[in-house]
């Protein structure tokens, strides 16, 4: 299976069902007026340049649309028609948009997938109300559908939804720690960022597992170990992502160059390795060029030259690859026999082996 293609196929699918519930352009038409209709004015043209316009100018640079492909992917390998699924799909991909719309101003990045971040283009205040937003419109299926899906299931769904984004809150701000040089940063073992990362970039992979499970119909032990697995492929990703930063080129264009994770000092798996492995004079090296927050080019390559040579990007790509395949090896028994059950495995073992 190309997974390539498959994700180039469901990306339309997936925009249209967005575009259903957060319109290009607001009319008094939409559902979200037609839930909950405002008593005085619509304000459409303010609503569009202040949500609608940043919403889809961030959704349109792209993305891989993974996390409601696997969404997708899983209500099939549990026996349901992923099509008649698909609005609940949005949920986790327009949050996953909104948290990079915030994440880009508190990391006063400048520039995202090869165009200037949000808040360079709108200012500050429109893209973090709008990131904001987006953790709550896609929510808007649940209370469209809310008649035809039965109480506990909209109950459990709700439930998985507040604890993911609780989750997701506690792994930003353990990260922005991290790069800050809060909080013991430069003596981190492999648990911390594993569960960093669990919370942070494996949560809305869990989130999007689970309440796939849940609106199939698993039982609740099958939607905590389908949960474990997106997450493991979750983290597997950011490890993947890390590897990238600082050695895809291709990868490296959309971020504005090679080794920007430097630049913003972060502690990833790659650099907690290279700090229990190096030389006292390597540590010692790499921590000073981190905490510069550095944009100048042969800084950055001497921090990944130092990484390479203790073979941290190795390490990390083992590490994730046997993640990924453990967790595959803990659920594939409770999927039956089916090509969705095989496309999930090769969708799973794609995104550690991603060049972009």
């Amino acid at each position: 299976m190309n997974i390539l293609n498959f994700l180039e196929e469901k990306a339309p699918l997936i925009d249209k069902a967005i575009e259903k519930y957060i319109p290009r352009r607001f009319s008094s038409n939409d559902i979200i007026f037609k839930l909950n209709p405002p008593n005085y004015s619509y304000n459409i043209e303010t609503l569009n340049k202040t949500i609608a316009d940043p919403i889809w100018d961030i959704l349109d640079r792209g993305g891989k649309r993974w996390r409601p492909a696997l969404f997708l992917l899983i209500c099939e390998a549990l026996g349901k028609n992923p099509i008649e699924l698909l609005d609940f799909a949005i949920i986790p991909e327009v949050v996953h948009n909104g948290t990079l719309m915030i994440d880009d101003v508190e990391d006063s990045s400048e520039m995202r997938r090869k165009e200037p971040c949000t808040y360079k283009i709108y200012g500050v205040d429109i893209a973090v109300n709008a990131g904001n937003a987006m953790y709550y419109l896609p929510l808007l299926p649940l209370i469209e559908n809310r008649e035809k899906i039965s109480p506990k299931i909209l109950r459990d769904i709700y439930e998985i939804y507040v604890q993911e984004m609780i989750n997701l809150s506690m792994g930003q701000a353990i990260d922005i720690a991290w790069h800050k040089g809060l909080a013991n940063a430069d003596d981190l073992s492999q648990e911390d960022y594993l569960q960093m990362c669990g919370y942070k970039t494996g949560t809305l992979a869990r989130m999007s597992a689970k309440i796939a499970a849940v609106l199939s119909g698993a039982n609740k032990e099958l939607v905590r170990k389908l949960g474990v697995f997106a997450e493991s492929i979750g983290v597997a990703f950011q490890m993947q992502d890390d590897v990238l930063d600082l050695t895809g080129k291709e990868f490296a264009e959309k971020k504005g160059a090679i080794g920007m994770d430097i630049t913003e000092g972060k502690r990833t798996l790659i650099v907690i390795h290279t700090l229990k492995t190096a030389s006292s004079q390597q540590k010692n090296r790499l921590i000073e060029i981190l905490d510069l927050h550095t944009s100048d080019q042969k800084l950055r390559d001497e921090a990944i030259a130092i990484v390479k040579s203790n073979r941290s990007i190795e390490y990390v790509k083992g590490i994730a690859a046997n993640m990924v395949k453990d967790s595959w090896l803990a659920v594939e028994k409770y999927l039956p026999p089916s090509d969705a059950k095989e496309k999930l495995k090769a969708f799973a073992q794609f995104l550690v082996k991603r060049s972009i």
